[in-house]
């Protein structure tokens, strides 16, 4: 990927669900969740250079995915139309973040994007404003504006920041791609957990994906993932899947694990991280 000189790098992360609940659906289709979203230390990089002219360019396109649909794109639009900017931006997005795993990687590619442009752009939007117009984009987007590890309700846009110790994570990504709309209108789906309130974090028992269940049964190379990764420990899935993670108490720990499954699949050794790279930007 040749990028200019003059363009500039921004960090986006990927996240995980330590917890995923399905309390309701409303009227429109969507469905109502609590999940617990933490920032790891995986990337994609967005590279950014602005442009007079008023034109949005990708330069890094994705097979089957027309510019005008891709979420940064719709990112830089939205904010330009949004506040009515008259400058535009070239764009390359540097992916890391495996795609169609439930790490948000394209939800954190658009958060980026608005982040970036903001300040670029010189548009003065707040983040709540910001975040306003990301969940517009997506459910995940608001999160990765917000920049905080956070317990999130509603469509996963009502945000309150929490604190989550250090740990590591080792991450398997199935090859195999889950498609997000079978799980939430699948007629197994848990959809009436009880709400609760964030002393979930404390209660071991309430780390569980209400989705998880549906998704080994329908995707078995998911479950051989999850089967491997609980032979160390208490893994989970992330999100709608596919991806599985393990939470680990230090470097050491996550890297014996890592070693062990990373000759059989796609696998990461990550830090979890306290708060979003662009968590101060302005």
């Amino acid at each position: 990927m040749n990028v200019p000189a003059d363009a500039q790098a921004f960090l986006a992360p990927a996240k995980l669900n330590l917890m995923l609940h399905i309390v309701g659906r409303r009227e429109d289709g969507y469905h109502l969740l609590e999940t617990v979203f933490r920032f790891i230390g995986l990337y994609d990089t967005v590279h950014v250079r602005v442009r007079d002219d008023g034109e949005i360019v990708l330069h890094t396109l994705i097979d089957g995915v027309a510019p005008e649909q891709d979420l940064s794109v719709r990112a830089a639009v939205a904010l330009k139309t949004h506040t009515g900017s008259v400058l535009g931006a070239d764009l390359w997005v540097e992916k890391n973040i495996p795609m169609g795993g439930g790490l948000g990687g394209g939800s954190s590619d658009a958060a980026t994007v608005l982040l970036a442009l903001n300040q670029l752009w010189q548009t003065g939007l707040s983040r709540q404003e910001l975040m306003d117009l990301g969940v517009r984009l997506g459910a995940d987007v608001p999160v990765f504006i917000f920049g905080r590890n956070a317990f999130a309700s509603g469509i996963g846009e009502i945000l309150s920041e929490v604190v989550l110790k250090n740990q590591w994570y080792v991450v398997i990504k199935p090859n195999v791609h889950v498609q997000t709309a079978k799980i939430f209108n699948h007629e197994r789906l848990t959809r009436d957990s009880k709400p609760s309130i964030m002393r979930i974090l404390e209660s071991t028992q309430q780390h569980r994906n209400d989705m998880q269940q549906v998704v080994l049964e329908e995707y078995a190379e998911v479950k051989e993932a999850l089967d491997v990764l609980k032979q160390y420990g208490d893994a989970l899935m992330t999100g709608s899947g596919a991806c599985v993670f393990l939470p680990m108490p230090n470097e050491s720990a996550a890297k014996k694990v890592y070693t062990a499954v990373a000759s059989h699949f796609e696998a990461y050794c990550v830090v979890g991280l306290d708060k979003h790279p662009l968590a101060e930007i302005d």
